[in-house]
């Protein structure tokens, strides 16, 4: 193995960790396991499915540690599984649908707005945190959380959207979230953990099947994912949020200006 190929492999795997544990903190992971797949020579559209495999086991663990308050949803769980199940096939098969050209031309918009949602995503909750239904409050005991006809159609938009690209798909749960009322923290990142992971499993099916994940890269980057997932989780509480959020911001906005800068060059 040459010096390039190793320097290729160090790369996914550092990005894969980070990518993990961002992914279990604040979010936003994405941002650095997917440019690192296309600096690495992927095809846009393999490197898009190789790394909604590589993500996939974090999102797993994620929703097994909010077990307790996804159980608070049960009555509204079934349907909201089924919407997040059929949304993510729709997606992965959009994308598989889509050209390498045409997704590389897709990607710097993609950024745009996985950043733009991420960036203004505490103003956007507050907003609608405000207009929110005084009746999403009195269904406060545990297994009566309801969810209405607009957060399911919501929610198959979201899924649709994570199961073509995936960056920024936890935002838009928990906009839809904060449409119905929620504002348990620990509530939404349990539902939300919980679709995004169904939506990543039929995902990671779907480009299984198809034959679309570059594999070499794929199982460096699960390791190393996972690895880091385990360990955001552990040192979340010591790391400033906000610090996060400034970090993932910034990356994202950087490339998305490169990709945009990219794309005008061909």
């Amino acid at each position: 193995m040459d010096a390039s190929l190793i320097t290729t492999y160090a790369l996914l795997a550092i990005a894969a960790f980070g990518a993990g544990a961002m992914n279990s903190v604040a979010g936003g992971g994405t941002f650095l396991s997917f440019p690192a797949l296309l600096a690495a020579g992927v095809p846009p559209v393999m490197a898009n499915a190789s790394n909604s495999v590589a993500l996939w086991p974090g999102s797993l663990a994620a929703a097994w540690a909010f077990r307790t308050e996804l159980m608070r949803f049960r009555k509204a769980l079934p349907l909201l599984t089924l919407v997040a199940f059929l949304g993510g096939v729709a997606g992965g098969l959009l994308l598989l649908a889509t050209s390498n050209a045409a997704f590389a031309n897709l990607i710097p918009w993609l950024l745009l707005v996985a950043t733009v949602l991420f960036a203004f995503s505490t103003q956007f909750s507050a907003l609608l945190n405000r207009r929110r239904k005084p009746a999403a409050e009195t269904d406060a005991a545990p297994g009566k959380r309801q969810v209405g006809a607009g957060g399911f159609l919501f929610q198959l938009v979201v899924s649709i959207y994570g199961g073509f690209f995936g960056a920024g798909m936890g935002i838009l749960m928990l906009a839809a979230l904060a449409i119905q009322g929620f504002d348990d923290v620990h509530e939404i990142n349990a539902l939300k953990n919980w679709l995004s992971a169904v939506i990543y499993s039929v995902a990671v099916v779907t480009f299984v099947v198809a034959d679309a994940v570059s594999w070499p890269h794929t199982t460096v980057m699960l390791v190393t994912g996972t690895l880091g997932g385990y360990l955001g989780g552990r040192v979340a509480r010591r790391i400033p949020a906000l610090w996060l959020r400034r970090f993932i911001v910034a990356l994202g906005s950087l490339l998305t200006l490169a990709y945009f800068y990219k794309s005008g060059l061909n």
